[in-house]
């Protein structure tokens, strides 16, 4: 039976310079769209993205509303591209201080970090929004990328009676990469998080463990994920797609649907 799959990434290609991240969020949402499924994709639009090679164009309809983080409204911007022979259709997230500004490398996040955390919260609060505009109902949200490891939290709690998320499974990529910066201390009172919230969210690693804490599929995407989140994510019982397991991208078909 054909699903609704949703991909969360933080990069992909052809939009972004190669990454085994922009690889991966590019090659699977086309090998569970040739399986007959149906795929929507999103991305923020970093900085380094050429709209005009890339084709994208603003979603009007889509477009102009603002999300209060910090006390400040930020606008959020819709544009939409496809990939070239394909029929993958790539929504991209824009904002001019979250994204616009910044190019899509470590060394750019890192140098002035300090509002990753309400980065993270725009993109995921920004994606689910979009989705609930385009009254379109995911069966599965998979997220790649920490920059996405927010969403099974705010699917579980922020968006838990909307019905568009009402019965939609999310499943998390674990990479290799993991960028050292610290969190706001206001980050808690942004995620508008409830009381039973009682994490303490000091830097990337911490956003990690929410992300595994609401997931219902956490898949080992690289060989060399950080020790403390495997052995972390491996304590949370849920099922778990293992990298050694993984020798062919039908696979993750097969755990989409061992997790309904």
């Amino acid at each position: 039976m054909a699903k609704k799959i949703l991909f969360i990434n933080q990069e992909m290609l052809p939009f972004v310079p190669e990454t085994t991240l922009a690889t991966m969020s590019r090659s699977i949402p086309q090998n569970v769209l040739e399986k007959g499924h149906e795929v929507r994709t999103f991305m923020p639009k970093w900085g380094n993205i050429n709209e005009r090679k890339g084709q994208l164009h603003e979603v009007q309809r889509l477009s102009g509303m603002n999300l209060i983080i910090n006390d400040t409204d930020h606008p959020m911007i819709i544009k939409c591209a496809s990939i070239p022979s394909t029929r993958i259709q790539v929504f991209f997230i824009d904002n001019e201080d979250y994204f616009s500004k910044r190019q899509m490398c470590i060394e750019n996040i890192i140098e002035d970090g300090t509002d990753n955390g309400e980065r993270a919260i725009f993109y995921a609060r920004g994606v689910l929004e979009t989705v609930k505009k385009q009254r379109w109902s995911p069966d599965i949200i998979h997220c790649q990328g920490w920059l996405s490891s927010l969403i099974p939290y705010f699917v579980k709690n922020t968006y838990n009676e909307e019905p568009s998320f009402a019965n939609t499974k999310v499943v998390t990529s674990l990479f290799d990469e993991l960028p050292q910066f610290s969190i706001n201390q206001d980050f808690k009172s942004n995620l508008c998080a409830t009381e039973e919230f009682n994490q303490d969210i000091q830097n990337l690693e911490d956003m990690i463990k929410i992300a595994i804490d609401y997931s219902d599929g956490i898949i080992e995407a690289t060989e060399n994920i950080n020790k403390d989140i495997l052995e972390y994510a491996k304590g949370k019982g849920v099922p778990t797609l293992n990298f050694q397991d993984i020798t062919t991208l039908d696979l993750y078909d097969s755990f989409y649907k061992s997790i309904e």
